[in-house]
């Protein structure tokens, strides 16, 4: 996957443009991660590409976001759970060092990881993880992002 939707992730999402979004959300757009190495590894956008931290939004639409975070890390644990019998849990996180727009992390851990870092932030994984060709998000995570989409879709409908 290349192009200029990675410079301007939620423009394009909001335009349609967005390869990786899973589904539009309440507060945001579901995307999967455009690295692959925790299989699952999925991304909440929110839906404005001014906002830059959670305290930016109104009460409501902030509670709007942290409900889709929760609707994004059940799908994925869901999904995950049902797709390697060695899944774990799910982390969440909303860091904003890197990007400087409002989005949280959904990272899936499992039993298989290295014994030094299954226990650690995955961003103490090697850097070589995250650039490395054979983790990039492609043709072999469809029926991944099929299986995430469809439990987002069984949430909103359980809403």
């Amino acid at each position: 996957m290349t192009g200029d939707w990675r410079k301007d992730r939620i423009g394009t999402a909001l335009r349609g443009e967005n390869p990786t979004v899973l589904r539009r959300l309440g507060a945001g757009f579901a995307v999967i991660g455009d690295v692959q190495f925790l299989p699952g590894y999925s991304v909440l956008l929110a839906d404005d590409p001014t906002v830059e931290r959670l305290s930016d939004l109104p009460r409501d639409r902030r509670l709007a976001f942290l409900s889709d975070m929760d609707h994004l890390g059940e799908a994925v644990e869901r999904a995950c759970r049902r797709f390697d019998g060695a899944f774990r849990r799910v982390n969440l996180e909303i860091l904003g060092n890197t990007d400087g727009f409002l989005h949280a992390h959904v990272w899936p851990r499992f039993e298989w990881e290295p014994s030094d870092l299954v226990r650690l932030p995955v961003w103490l994984y090697p850097r070589a993880r995250w650039s490395d060709a054979q983790y990039a998000l492609g043709p072999q995570h469809d029926r991944l992002r099929e299986a995430i989409g469809d439990e987002l879709d069984d949430l909103r409908s359980d809403a």
